[in-house]
């Protein structure tokens, strides 16, 4: 039980980073948001190594932890640059199936098997994550501005998004394998990866300075969001399995949009509603069934 709620924890930690990285990307450069959440990230496990005491870290885990980072910061990347191809509602969704799908089959190669019951909320969790991703183009009503803007090239979205959901799929999969026995090193190499990426990326669009306070208030808030959303699937998956910890924390967008709804006043769909409804009964599914 205390893996299911530590993954709906981070679910809440990455939906509302999404939300608050949203809303920074609307008046500034994407690469200028990650940059500073990345660092904000990184401050933040460095200040909570010295509560997650742990012998010395060995090398595979630090190596692990690191790989998952790059993988987050990738993931992220192909995702924006999927949604300059297609809808929102075309990457997105693929991008939460494919990172919980691929994590979930890794899981499973680990030799991880879950019960009947948890299994079937996995398995119902996939369709829950596409309705609640779904934009509201999808469901019927007027494409947004940011739809409108998108190059009509839905086959670009799709592989954009199988390829951002592995990359997520890589930071799930990389912080499992890390192990438990290094406290939060594992953690802190993740926050190193993706600030090298972050790094790398702003050094070769030359794009470093955030302007505008609001844009950095809201980059910063992304990174803590994140960084407590890492912590927590970090802690998750090595109390039960990591298809269930994986596939709970997919179901973020289901946060992002509340919060879209509670903040912005955004309509909640038929098809998000509907989803919302299915991501409950899939996480009663699994907590009944046992997280592993």
């Amino acid at each position: 039980m205390l893996a299911i709620v530590l993954a709906l924890a981070s679910a809440i930690g990455y939906g509302g980073s999404d939300f608050a990285a949203g809303l920074a990307s609307r008046s500034a450069s994407v690469i200028q948001v990650t940059l500073l959440a990345s660092a904000v990230s990184a401050l933040i496990v460095a200040a909570a190594l010295p509560f997650a005491a742990s012998p010395a870290p060995s090398a595979a885990a630090l190596a692990w932890g690191f790989v998952a980072g790059l993988g987050g910061t990738m993931g992220a990347f192909a995702l924006y640059l999927g949604f300059r191809h297609a809808a929102f509602s075309v990457t997105a969704p693929i991008s939460a199936v494919a990172a919980a799908g691929f994590s979930v089959l890794a899981g499973l190669l680990y030799g991880e098997r879950p019960d009947a019951l948890a299994l079937t909320g996995i398995v119902l969790a996939l369709p829950a994550i596409v309705g609640v991703s779904a934009s509201a183009a999808a469901a019927g009503d007027e494409p947004a501005e940011h739809e409108t803007a998108a190059h009509g090239r839905p086959a670009a979205g799709v592989v954009l998004g199988l390829v951002a959901g592995a990359f997520f799929a890589l930071l799930f999969i990389g912080l499992d394998r890390a192990g438990p026995g290094s406290g939060l090193w594992p953690v802190a190499a993740c926050a190193a990866g993706e600030l090298a990426a972050a790094l790398a990326a702003a050094a070769a669009t030359r794009s470093f300075r955030l302007a505008g306070a609001r844009p950095r208030l809201l980059a910063a808030i992304t990174g803590a969001a994140a960084a407590a959303g890492t912590i927590l699937f970090f802690l998750a998956t090595h109390q039960g399995f990591l298809a269930v910890a994986a596939v709970l924390t997919s179901l973020y967008p289901a946060v992002t949009i509340v919060l879209a709804r509670v903040m912005l006043g955004e309509r909640l769909t038929a098809l998000r509603l509907a989803g919302l409804g299915l991501a409950g009964v899939c996480v009663s599914l699994i907590a009944v069934g046992g997280a592993g």
